[in-house]
């Protein structure tokens, strides 16, 4: 059934431990041979995936319910008020904008003419302070590496050349003079694989060469940071550096613009926190940190004297983890309670003026504007209502409706309920589970569950079109808010880290128990998921529990735990995961649960949808390419083992709405298939008419 995926050992030997590769050739992206591998596997993904009857009803329901229109939080620079908009199927969304309420908008920026196959997606825009200028960044088939391309606001004309070779970067403007932004040098051999580790802020000069372009940060080779960035304060005075060696944890550096050879000066100079500069009113400066604060405080102090010693709680640590904004002179404290939104806010002398009442229970994020900003916008979702935009009065606390979407789909016919359960170790882990009314718990739904569980960050309830297609067959959708994530904090986050990696794999397997044991699904009815290192997650899940669920749906996942700090930025990961070089104990822990090295001959697998993409250049697409080889390898049962390869894809970010929507029809397709589903549920088909 598969291609034959030939074996070439590489043979490692870490720590005194012999490590055999036998598909290591698959790493070199470039190869003819790995086309050849990718184009034959793909070959037969499709011909299964084709054979599944209802594919192209799933697609059709897709396609129906993602035709609504949606447009994005607004913000104002210079005379126009700019939002994003799709009209519903447009591949990418288009930036409008409008001087007036009154006015008809006009196209600023549309996405879908920057190439054939809309392949091409928006990333960063910026504007200069007076808003005549624009600076924009471009992914080309999603690739992580960056075009800037700047423009005149007016006529909407390029203005100089483009910047290249721009990664993990912000636009960030000094006044109407130029901008701060950062990357890499371009690495040898592949630039979608190669290793990129000593990351760089540069200054661009309007009319200038990038060649001109001075680095400010980051060119001392002995102090290597993968992650620098740099940003301004609202008044121009403060330029502000943050730079890590790893996802968490950073270095903060300001430097007083005011003064023509003014220094550098270190408010921290190690990495054991995170913290960043959000505010500042003459030289007093607002700083969001975790630092002796687990759950995330804000605190002042002078520029001149701005090292820890000096801080003073401005918006002290709470037991909700704190996510603060500011905007038209107030600050906003977004508390996190289980994973839904609670909204405080402040003025600049701490005093809180009032608690914003939200529109329900839900994920709430804005909030945000300059100082002289008379309103502000919030946006409001849970996971059963589509997002919505309002216009929040910060005087009066009072908002409206700005735009809300009209959509086919009824969220009043479902319900989301969160749940307790306890993990192997007893901590109690809040999950949410979603579903049509009335769902009869018989253990025979049809059911997804997903979950991330790493990295700080946190599932927030939101709406998903291609989750509630699933829900309208009958499908049942559970997230579960694992260790490793953000939801409670740097102690929820670092639980979940390096040695304590497992709690995440045992906090999802004892979700999957949870709905098993309340008789939402069965063994036979649920489906795992998750992307990313939640691609990780799953693939752990399957290799250490495979008979505890039916089908396995990891996405652009990070798969091999001996390698993956070897690729691109992968190295910047080990504060999450650790590496194999450092420390005997800390090579035994990744190999043991890797899921690369841990498929075992002769088990009966689950059935598999591995989906990913050729120009992931973040989590690179080889590591998906070798769980494949080895699963297909060595799976004992007849569940299939797929991979579905997307060319001129990257990690998610910018795919175009054709190809997302027919990746959903092949999963869901896929998993109602293997788990017994001729034909789709009477809910959907009775939609579909047939």
């Amino acid at each position: 059934m598969y291609p034959k995926t030939t074996k070439k050992p590489v043979v490692d030997s870490i720590f005194g431990t012999t490590v055999i590769d036998n598909y290591r050739w698959l790493e070199n992206d470039k190869s003819p041979e790995t086309e050849a591998w990718v184009k034959a596997e793909n070959e037969v993904t499709f011909d299964y995936l084709s054979k599944i009857p209802y594919r192209e009803q799933l697609k059709d329901r897709l396609t129906a319910l993602w035709n609504y229109e949606k447009v994005g939080t607004p913000f104002i620079e210079g005379d126009y008020t700019y939002f994003s908009k799709n009209n519903g199927l447009q591949n990418q969304s288009v930036i409008y904008r409008k001087k007036n309420d009154a006015d008809e908008p006009e196209v600023f920026l549309d996405p879908n003419t920057f190439s054939d196959d809309a392949t091409t997606s928006l990333g960063a825009v910026s504007f200069s302070k007076n808003g005549k200028t624009a600076a924009y960044s471009i992914s080309e088939g999603g690739s992580d590496w960056r075009k800037i391309i700047i423009i005149d606001t007016a006529s909407k004309t390029i203005k100089e050349d483009t910047l290249v070779d721009v990664k993990f970067s912000g636009i960030s403007w000094y006044k109407n003079e130029g901008f701060y932004y950062s990357s890499y040098t371009k690495p040898k051999g592949s630039e979608l694989s190669a290793k990129t580790d000593q990351h760089k802020l540069y200054y661009h000069k309007l009319g200038t060469s990038q060649k001109e372009d001075a680095v400010i940060f980051g060119e001392i080779p002995s102090e290597k940071h993968r992650y620098v960035s740099g940003y301004l304060t609202e008044d121009f005075r403060y330029l502000v550096i943050s730079a890590q060696i790893s996802t968490s944890g950073n270095k903060l550096f300001i430097k007083d613009l005011s003064g023509l050879n003014n220094k550098l000066v270190t408010i921290l100079d190690n990495v054991k926190s995170d913290t960043y500069v959000i505010e500042s009113s003459g030289s007093k400066l607002f700083l969001q940190t975790n630092l002796n604060a687990p759950n995330q405080k804000v605190v002042t102090v002078d520029a001149t004297n701005p090292t820890p010693e000096n801080w003073v709680d401005f918006i002290p640590e709470t037991e909700n983890v704190l996510s603060p904004s500011t905007g038209a002179d107030y600050f906003f404290a977004t508390y996190m309670i289980d994973a839904v939104s609670k909204v405080l806010q402040y003025d600049f002398n701490g005093t809180l003026i009032r608690e914003v009442r939200l529109p329900g229970v839900g994920s709430a994020s804005g909030f945000g504007g300059k100082k002289t900003a008379k309103e502000l916008y919030f946006s409001f979702t849970n996971y059963n209502t589509p997002s919505s935009s309002y216009k929040y009065n910060p005087k009066d606390g009072t908002y409206t409706s700005y735009w809300k979407p009209f959509i086919a789909f009824n969220p009043n016919g479902y319900e989301s309920k969160q749940v307790f359960y306890a993990s192997k170790d007893g901590t109690k882990i809040p999950m949410m589970i979603t579903h049509k009314k009335g769902v009869e718990l018989n253990g025979k739904n049809p059911t997804i569950l997903y979950g991330y569980g790493g990295f700080n960050i946190s599932l927030m309830p939101s709406f998903s079109i291609a989750n509630a297609v699933w829900m309208e067959q009958g499908g049942i959708y559970a997230v579960a808010n694992l260790r490793g994530g953000g939801e409670y904090g740097k102690k929820w986050h670092d639980a979940g880290t390096q040695l304590k990696k497992q709690n995440v794999f045992d906090d999802f397997i004892a979700a999957a128990e949870y709905l098993i044991q309340k008789n939402y699904t069965s063994s036979n009815y649920l489906a795992i998921s998750g992307g990313s290192n939640g691609g990780l997650l799953v693939g752990a899940t399957m290799t250490q529990k495979p008979h505890l669920m039916k089908v396995v749906l990891p996405a652009v996942g990070v798969l091999d735990m001996l390698r993956y700090h070897t690729f691109t930025a992968g190295a910047g990961w080990a504060y999450d995961y650790g590496t194999a070089n450092d420390s005997k104990e800390m090579f035994d822990y990744l190999k043991g649960y890797s899921p690369v090295h841990n498929v075992q001959k002769g088990v009966k697998y689950p059935a598999t949808l591995i989906t990913t993409g050729d120009h992931d250049d973040r989590v690179v697409p080889a590591h998906s390419f070798k769980f494949a080889a080895e699963l297909q390898d060595k799976q004992s049962g007849e569940n299939p083992t797929l991979i579905r390869i997307e060319t001129n894809a990257g990690h998610g970010a910018g795919t175009p709405v054709t190809k997302t929507i027919e990746q959903y029809a092949d999963i869901f397709g896929f998993t109602l298939y293997n788990m017994g589903f001729n034909q789709l549920p009477n809910s959907l088909k009775k939609k579909l008419g047939s």
